[in-house]
């Protein structure tokens, strides 16, 4: 069996919830998405998968927040990538992908650029946006 075929036998595993904008949401989607990978037997990947779940998720309490809207958590593991998304509702605010020399903020989303495969943003539908990384399972 080849690469391609054992992933096309891989299981999809998905996990997602919606949870409070405020950093006890924050704090516990980090939580959650570790417990759920040890779950899946995925421990190989908690530890960087916490510390983007925790800048993506204080992003989405921090600047995405608007009064009374929840964010969301989701998970996708899907052969060799584990996909870690985040939405919020304030697309009228995105992330830059450089960070100028000397900004106080931005620095967080460093971290999820080194630990990740790739990241980036997705529109929609109005008013969501949400912020995806990408990391490797082998």
């Amino acid at each position: 069996m080849n690469e391609e075929s054992a992933r096309l036998l891989a299981p999809v595993r998905q996990f997602g919830i919606q949870l409070s904008a405020t950093p006890r949401g924050a704090r516990l989607a980090r939580l959650l998405a570790v417990e759920q990978l040890r779950s899946w037997g995925l421990e190989a990947v908690a530890d960087a998968t916490a510390q983007i779940v925790a800048e993506l998720a204080a992003n989405a309490v921090t600047h995405g927040r608007v009064p009374g809207r929840d964010f969301r958590l989701a998970l996708v593991a899907n052969g060799a990538v584990l996909r870690i998304e985040v939405t919020d509702t304030r697309a009228d605010r995105l992330p830059r992908r450089e960070r100028r020399d000397g900004a106080e903020s931005g620095r967080g989303l460093v971290l999820v650029e080194a630990l990740s495969r790739d990241w980036g943003v997705r529109l929609g539908p109005t008013p969501r946006k949400t912020i995806w990384s990408e990391v490797p399972l082998r």
